[in-house]
């Protein structure tokens, strides 16, 4: 039977829910570092990891890597820029060790590995993706945290919560949520990369940023320079990120910058019943 990552990561946070339960202290944030040593012997496992260990090598993430017999090492990039990226990283070699252990001997992982949680052409690093999310915020817990109206506030209080990047805790909550809400990175004007939930891409509202180099669009928060955060949301004309919106269709667009990233990321939230699909020639379905 082939191990999925929500199903693995489950059996882990139960074990860690039940052992906090006996014997107290502080559930989150997890300890990846010590779970990654105690891993094969809460799972029954014969091939133990023996070391975590950091190795600053230029343009490296982390990696997985049999160093024995029996043993593997987990090496994470120590200069890292937060211990919220350090955490994902350490969880994401964790997920390819017990996922993916049978099927090579080393893991080496760039940053995009652990932002591009969707990628069908490397469907391994897909699923240690998702295994980091969900054993660092899993989701019986994480919804016990999002209120009825989400925001960078809410958001920023459950990174800080599972000690993961802000980054991370969004997109977990893209994984799941049934808002129409869409998650866009960018730098100098242009988005690097962008995220949607299900709802917001069976309605049209998404970009295709592999495809084509898109411009933010003028008009918007993440082009004003003037405005560097915006963390409970504005209400923007839906045209000014979808052209094919409704005129009179409001989206909220909240906005963090990040400075040592020399980044912005966009949180936008469309109403319930948007549809920002372009007419059908012939067609207004609206």
């Amino acid at each position: 039977m082939a191990l999925t990552p929500a199903k693995e990561a489950n059996r882990l946070s139960r074990i860690l829910d039940t052992f906090h339960e006996i014997h107290g202290g502080a559930r989150y944030p997890i300890d990846v570092e010590a779970l990654a040593l105690e891993c094969a012997s809460l799972l029954q496992l014969p091939e133990r990891i023996a070391r975590v260990y950091p190795a600053d090598i230029s343009g490296f993430e982390g990696g997985l890597f049999k160093t024995g017999t029996a043993e593997w090492s987990i090496l994470y990039n120590a200069s890292l820029a937060s211990p919220g990226r350090i955490r994902f990283t350490q969880a994401h070699e964790l997920g390819h060790y017990v996922l993916h252990r049978s099927g090579q001997e080393s893991f080496q992982c760039s940053s995009q590995d652990m932002l591009e949680w969707s990628r069908a052409e490397r469907v391994i690093e897909t699923e240690a993706d998702k295994f980091a999310a969900y054993l660092l915020m899993p989701l019986h817990d994480f919804r016990k945290q999002i209120p009825g109206d989400v925001d960078l506030h809410v958001l920023g209080a459950c990174a800080d919560r599972y000690g993961v990047s802000l980054t991370a805790t969004i997109l977990q909550w893209l994984s799941h949520t049934e808002e129409k809400a869409v998650l866009v990175m960018s730098r100098d004007g242009f988005m690097d990369w962008a995220c949607s939930s299900e709802p917001a891409r069976g309605a049209g509202a998404f970009f295709a940023t592999k495809k084509s180099t898109i411009e933010v669009p003028a008009g918007s928060l993440a082009s004003n320079s003037q405005v560097p955060h915006e963390k409970h949301g504005a209400v923007v004309p839906a045209r000014v990120w979808f052209p094919h919106a409704d005129a009179l269709m409001p989206v909220r667009e909240m906005k963090v910058s990040a400075d040592q990233y020399d980044c912005t990321l966009t949180l936008l939230v469309l109403p319930r019943g948007a549809d920002v699909w372009p007419v059908r020639e012939g067609f207004d379905w609206r």
